[in-house]
Formats: C-alpha cells, structure tokens, sequence
C-alpha cells in the first residue's frame, strides 16, 4: 500500500507564490518584443542621431565634438531657409486645395444619390497606392517640355511649350500638380469616414428649416468635420515638409534649387557624408513640423 504525502504549508505558499509571479509578469512578457524593437529601432537611433547632431562624422574614424556649430551653421545658412521657403510654398500650393477639394468630392461620394460609390472610391484611392516612383516617371514624360503629352495637346491651340520642369516658374506648380494627384484620394477617404460619423437627422432637419446644401454644407459638414480637417492638414504638413522623391525623381532639386524641398535638402547632406549636420538638420526639421502641428491643434482648441 501506497501513502501520497501531502504537500506542506510552506511548499504551498510558495507554489501560490510562483502562480501569482507569472499572472503578474505575464502582460509584460507579452509586450516585451514590441518593447525591444521600439528601443532599439525608434529610442537608441533618436538618441545616436541627437549626440550625432553635435559632433562632426563623415560615417567612418573618431566623431569631432563641434557643440552648436551644425544647428549655428545651418541656421546662418541661406540654402537652409531657401529649403524650408520652398516646402513652404508647396504647402500653399497644395494643402489648402487639396482640403477643399477632399471635402467636395468627400460630400459627392457620400451621397445616398450617387450610383456604383463604391467603384468611384477605389478609383480616387488608387492613385494613393500607386508606387510613387512610376508616378513620378510618368510625370516626367507628360510634362517634357520638348516631347510631353500635355505640351502635344496645348500646341494644338497654339499655346507654345512650356518649360513645367526646367523653369522656376512652373516647377513648383508641376510638383504641387504631382503630389495632390498622388495624395488627395486618401484624404477624401479620412474625410468621408467623418463625413459618415454625421447624423443624417441634422440635415433632415435643416431641410424642414429650408436650408440649401450649400448653407447644410457650410454650417453643418464643415463644423462637424473640423477635427478631421485638422487631423488631414497636419498629416499633409508631415507629408509635404518630409517631401522627398517627387523633387528627387522629377527634378533633381532644380532647376536653380527651386524645387529642392526641406527633405531633399537633408538628403544632401547624406549623400556627401555629412552625417553630424543632416542630423542637425533632421531635428531642426521635427521641431518645425511640431510647432506647427501645436499650432493647428491649438486652433482646433481655440475654435471648440
């Protein structure tokens, strides 16, 4: 006959005690690979960048220690401002057009009136998924000033070639042109979805009140919509000072450094091996992009 002893008190508490460690630890343990990844691809190269920013590095040997001398040298330096006047002036091309135009086309497809809507929303978004270098190159070809198909079809009406990408006075216009064919259908997608968080029974009853659909437009859409007006004009901010490959692919900065975009302008500095002044650059560029996100945000705010 066999006799089972039972487990003593102490024995006991100390397997409770191990249960209740792995209850505790085991959300941690969890998230513990999202944490590791966060640290060492977001928090150390943040943290490399920002002693880098101070130092003088060309990627290989010792790092020179220059203090302020690249945030002094890129503040004092005239292609530095020319860089963020020109992302400047793209916004102005771009953002407020591209946000009317979002809310009309976003207020037309929401409509219970318009047939196949959702044949008309894949197409607006199909520009958005579209590789951003093959759009580019087939910009490059429309807009040829000697063989493009958009100076083809004004000939035809005697309008002679224009230089769209060889002239300082066209280049923007064209890049601006590039980037809200790009981007606009996504953010007619980010505002029809608040366009569908609107109750139907606010313009019923401003129907009964006699309202038109622009006054329901004006005083009920916009209002309504204004935090996610606000959400798409930051993200669009991000997008247009972090601009990047259109000037890259279509002009290559020029002609005359017109098109050369805050983000080309850091690439610069990479492609010269100047790393502790492209990181000065880079945060230089987060800070003015922060500002100016607390500045719609505080608009947002001031206006609720």
């Amino acid at each position: 006959m066999t006799i089972t002893a039972l487990p003593s008190a102490a024995s006991q508490r100390a397997r409770n005690r191990t249960a209740r460690l792995r209850r505790r630890s085991a959300p941690y343990l969890f998230v513990l690979p999202f944490i590791a990844i966060f640290f060492a691809f977001s928090v150390y190269p943040l943290i490399f960048t920002a002693r880098l920013s101070f130092t003088n590095w060309r990627g290989s040997g010792a790092a020179e220690w220059v203090g302020w001398g690249n945030y002094t040298y890129l503040l004092t330096s005239e292609a530095f401002w020319s860089s963020l006047g020109n992302s400047g002036i793209l916004w102005l091309l771009i953002v407020p057009i591209q946000i009317v135009l979002g809310v009309i086309v976003a207020v037309l497809l929401n409509s219970a009136k318009l047939r196949m809507r959702g044949l008309y929303r894949v197409a607006f978004i199909v520009p958005f998924v579209t590789p951003l270098v093959a759009v580019a190159q087939i910009w490059v070809v429309l807009f040829d000033q000697q063989y493009g198909a958009i100076n083809a079809m004004l000939g035809v009406f005697g309008i002679p070639d224009i230089g769209w990408l060889t002239t300082s006075e066209w280049a923007k216009p064209t890049l601006a042109l590039l980037f809200l064919w790009k981007t606009t259908g996504f953010i007619v997608i980010i505002l029809l979805s608040g366009l569908q968080s609107i109750d139907n029974s606010m313009y019923e009853a401003a129907e009964l009140d006699g309202a038109s659909k622009l006054r329901q437009l004006w005083s009920i859409t916009v209002p309504l919509l204004r935090r996610t007006i606000m959400f798409a004009v930051v993200l669009q901010t991000l997008a247009v000072f972090q601009m990047f490959a259109e000037p890259f692919v279509v002009t290559q900065g020029g002609p005359y450094n017109s098109t050369t975009t805050a983000g080309y302008y850091l690439y610069n500095h990479i492609t010269r091996g100047d790393l502790g002044t492209g990181a000065a650059n880079s945060f230089l560029l987060v800070i003015l992009v922060m500002v100016l996100s607390l500045f719609f945000v505080r608009m947002l705010r001031a206006k609720d």
